[in-house]
């Protein structure tokens, strides 16, 4: 018996704001990349510092979520599995892009500082208006 994983868990810093769209069939995604730093001393003891960029995707809800809370230079906990996707460009060349799909997202702010704790926060542009009978995202609502 063979048993695969593919788990993905980063702390970083958004790199820029979410984008928020929709599909052809209504279901809502949220694209935005993440900064990863590795920080390390070099053989003559001077510090080394080296980023990794991550581009994140989101899902239904959660993307939502991302757009309505998540802001470029914010603080935050990305969970999830690695996808690579591969499509051909305008030239026929064939380009691969590999993405954190999350799971889950967990904003590492400090709550006085995020403006979601303080004010109500404007939807993201392309952002999918709530579904009859369905509430607005509020912070008290948000399990993190």
């Amino acid at each position: 018996m063979s048993i695969d994983l593919n788990k993905v868990m980063i702390i970083g810093n958004v790199t820029r704001d979410p984008e928020v769209r929709a599909t052809p069939s209504g279901i809502s995604v949220a694209t935005f990349g993440v900064a990863t730093n590795l920080v390390w001393k070099d053989q003559q003891g001077a510090k080394q510092q080296r980023a990794e960029f991550h581009n994140v995707v989101a899902w239904r809800k959660l993307s939502e979520i991302v757009g309505q809370y998540v802001k470029k230079g914010s603080r935050i906990y990305v969970e999830g599995r690695l996808q690579t996707r591969s499509w051909d460009d305008q030239s026929g060349t064939k380009r691969y892009r590999t993405e954190i799909v999350a799971d889950n997202v967990i904003m590492l702010d400090k709550r006085s500082d995020s403006a979601a704790a303080s004010a109500p926060v404007e939807p993201a542009e392309g952002a999918q208006p709530p579904a009859a009978g369905e509430a607005e995202i509020n912070v008290e609502d948000i399990p993190f």
